[in-house]
């Protein structure tokens, strides 16, 4: 099908893409627009990574447009959101505008009303329906992609009662759902109610196989000499092999660790294949990882990229993360060894794609179980890019025949597992009902029900009442923490019943419960409307209230760490002895029900909590950056990602406090600003000046300045000793309301303290970019790989 046969898009769209060189649809977009993409019928696409997806995406939502609609795409990773959005934003040029939003809780983001095309996380969706936006009743269209990720214990709950919330919204809308691996794709489409595009049609040949000995085996029969040379390991020889004729690689294993280890050695494969020009673009990318942060990781990745390699995984920073991936798509660098959460779904193509390690340590199992099908083939799904490579590769690695043959029936010749919901889970469904309560989508348990019928979860359930029966013990959770209120049915006297008398207790019950009303109290609204699970909520309000005095910084970092929206530090081997000896030592700062250590896992648990909030406590006592990486054995990413999500719900607990007339909402406040800032109390107002982050508030401290009042006032001299840089010390007294902030002429000199070392910790980088941050940021523990 010619681009020029298309009809409903608005003006000027299909000559943007003729520019861009679409003139012929893929078979599987064709396929699409015959289902009815266009006209806005609900559509199921399987279709393989690089053959068109997106295309489809933008067909079914620029249609929606025409027609005078708004059209919504849900990514499940903002990594995807900033992705989608820049390949979006080239619509404006025959007036389609674009808009990202991917994080704030609490905000139901109405400038977003006036934008054509909405780029949002599933989470982030989730929380604007709980907000009320307005615009939402405007969607037309909504494209859900990576929709197999409904499967994900995690995530996948709050996808499916999303899309289920969105159809209720609006029963007209087009739902578009995308996937390159659901083994039940039909299963999806009924339940959407759309019609299914599954093909396995790719724009170049994608050629699976095993390699073993010095061969590379196929699934078409063919063999491909890849010979491993004395000590070499097989990963490196199929790297050095495809690096000669001009390819790249992905290495995916199973472990951050193993993920840097290889990366140092296929750099030293990669190396001896750079040009000149190449070398000197890496050196410069090199020192702009190193800038990023200054901790062993960045260093190592540093030293890695010098080399044309690089390792990926969820430890590096987003700035880490960013700057690998681009190189990579311009195959400046030429491998990559990475942990499987790559292949969620962001654009890095390769040509080989090796499946170094096919099992991970699961604890459940103890010891190492073999990863799923599905997740193999996203995978796989990575290797060949349409006008780079001439195929792509997916290869997996044997050490025997007998190994070789059981990789081609586990994940050559397999089709990937059917996608099952987890919405049944009760920590999934406690969030979910009283959201779905909250928000006015249910009223009474039999409306909640119904509700709950239209999920993915209800339409594959095989077990009569389970969902009924889950969903009763999350209401008196629920009520119980008073978070909803119920009235009628069973708590009321029912006497004007004629058939009381001809039936059964049981029946009389059922039929009692169901026209119960249900209510959410305030507390229950504001649960909801920051996005917490009623979990953590409750173990915060029970925290505040057994205080008898003020919560120490400590006592509230460990008690927001406790809860089940924290991911916690685990305890490694000896540290249940360190951890244990501090709790002795700052018992009473704690919050709540402290275990006896008699309880086993529960003491456990309360140890990694306060583990946690030992780093956020020594984050906000101005620890460096690379010491604390060092000491607690984590990367720069994980260091970032406690500290979001730590400030987002201190956030929600000082709400909580407000809620519930805490006396103790100031120290929670306090103790939010200062993780917020990593920074001692002291500096909470200098960090409050745009631009003066944690470094250079110690700086500017340290010579004596100590307000914003300090800035408009103090000796230009001494300031710009403390900040070392005309133009910085410009802005940041610009920015401070300073009637002068010119430094035209000003010579840098010593302040009253005399001391403009920074850091209070050694080294004085403290790990920040002084640089403000994107408003509009997920918080770690829900946004992101």
């Amino acid at each position: 099908m010619n681009v020029e046969e298309l009809s409903g898009l608005p003006p000027g769209a299909v000559s943007h893409f003729r520019e861009e060189g679409i003139e012929e649809l893929y078979p599987p977009q064709a396929a699409a627009v015959d289902a009815g993409a266009l006209e806005g019928d609900n559509l199921v696409a399987a279709v393989p990574t690089a053959s068109g997806k997106t295309m489809i995406a933008a067909l079914s939502m620029l249609s929606a447009v025409k027609r005078g609609g708004k059209a919504l795409y849900i990514v499940p990773l903002r990594a995807l959101a900033s992705e989608k959005k820049a390949e979006f934003e080239a619509y404006e040029e025959f007036g389609v505008t674009t808009g990202v939003t991917t994080g704030n809780y609490e905000s139901n983001s109405e400038w977003l009303s006036t934008k054509d095309i909405v780029v949002a996380t599933s989470e982030k969706v989730d929380s604007l329906v709980r907000n009320g936006a307005d615009w939402l009743s405007d969607l037309t269209c909504v494209v859900s992609d990576e929709v197999h990720l409904i499967d994900d214990g995690n995530r996948g709950p709050t996808l499916e009662v999303t899309l289920a919330k969105l159809r209720k919204l609006n029963p007209q809308l087009q739902v578009v759902a995308l996937s390159a691996t659901v083994g039940n794709a039909g299963e999806i489409a009924d339940w959407l109610d759309a019609s299914l595009v599954d093909t396995d049609w790719r724009p170049i040949d994608l050629r699976m196989g095993v390699h073993y000995g010095n061969a590379l085996n196929f699934d078409d029969g063919d063999t491909r000499e890849v010979p491993v040379q004395g000590s070499e390991k097989q990963e490196a020889a199929l790297v050095r092999d495809i690096l000669e004729e001009g390819g790249s690689s992905l290495v995916f294993v199973n472990s951050r660790r193993n993920a840097e280890a290889a990366a140092r050695r296929l750099a030293g494969v990669a190396s001896n294949e750079l040009t000149g020009d190449e070398r000197a673009e890496l050196a410069e990318l090199a020192e702009e990882i190193r800038e990023v942060s200054d901790t062993e990781t960045s260093d190592d990745l540093a030293e890695c990229v010098e080399g044309g390699g690089a390792f990926h995984h969820a430890g590096l920073s987003s700035e880490h993360r960013s700057l690998v991936e681009d190189a990579f798509r311009d195959r400046l660098l030429k491998v990559i060894s990475a942990t499987p959460t790559l292949a969620a779904g962001v654009n890095t193509p390769a040509r080989r794609v090796i499946v170094r390690d096919w099992r991970r340590f699961d604890p459940s199992a103890g010891g190492m179980s073999p990863l799923n099908v599905l997740e193999v083939h996203q995978m796989m799904g990575r290797a060949g890019r349409p006008g780079l490579d001439p195929y792509g590769e997916a290869v997996l690695l044997a050490k025997g025949h007998d190994e070789m043959e059981e990789l081609f029936d586990r994940y050559i010749w397999a089709e990937a597992e059917p996608v099952r919901s987890k919405l049944a889970a009760e920590p999934a469904l406690r969030t979910h009902v009283l959201a779905t309560i909250a928000s006015g989508f249910a009223r009474t348990r039999e409306g909640l029900l119904e509700f709950m019928e239209e999920t993915l979860y209800a339409s594959q359930s095989t077990e009569e009442g389970r969902l009924e029966v889950v969903t009763d013990t999350v209401l008196e959770y629920l009520e119980s923490n008073d978070f909803i209120e119920r009235s009628g049915g069973q708590n009321e006297e029912s006497t004007d019943d004629p058939a009381g008398a001809f039936t059964s207790a049981a029946e009389l019950a059922e039929r009692e419960q169901e026209t119960v009303d249900l209510r959410a109290t305030n507390l229950g609204h504001t649960v909801s409307r920051l996005y917490l699970d009623p979990m953590s909520a409750a173990e915060i309000i029970h925290g505040l209230e057994d205080a008898d005095e003020r919560p120490t910084a400590l006592g509230l970092y460990q008690l927001v760490s406790r809860t089940p929206d924290m991911y916690q530090l685990y305890l490694r081997s000896g540290e249940d002895g360190t951890y244990g000896e501090l709790y002795y030592e700052r018992e009473r700062e704690l919050l709540g029900d402290a275990p006896s250590e008699f309880e086993g896992d529960r003491f456990e648990d309360w140890l990694s909590a306060l583990k946690t909030g030992k780093l956020l406590e020594d984050w906000a006592e101005e620890d460096d950056e690379g010491v604390l990486t060092d000491r607690y054995k984590i990367g720069p990413g994980d260091l970032r990602g406690k500290v979001d999500t730590a400030e987002w719900l201190l956030g929600a607990a000082e709400s909580l406090a407000a809620e519930i007339d805490s006396e103790w909402t100031v120290a929670v406040r306090e103790a939010r600003a200062r993780v917020e800032h990593g920074v001692g109390e002291e500096l909470l107002e200098l960090v409050g000046v745009r631009g003066v982050g944690r470094k250079r508030a110690r700086q500017l401290y340290s010579v004596g300045i100590e307000t914003p009042a300090d800035l408009r006032e103090a000796d230009k001299g001494v300031v710009l000793g403390a900040l070392r840089g005309a133009k910085t010390a410009e802005n940041i007294l610009e920015n401070a309301g300073r009637e002068d902030p010119s430094m035209e002429g000003v010579e840098p000199r010593g302040g009253a303290r005399g001391d403009s070392s920074g850091s209070r910790s050694e080294g004085s980088n403290a790990g920040d970019s002084d640089q403000n941050q994107d408003q509009d940021q997920d918080q770690a523990s829900l946004g992101d790989f």
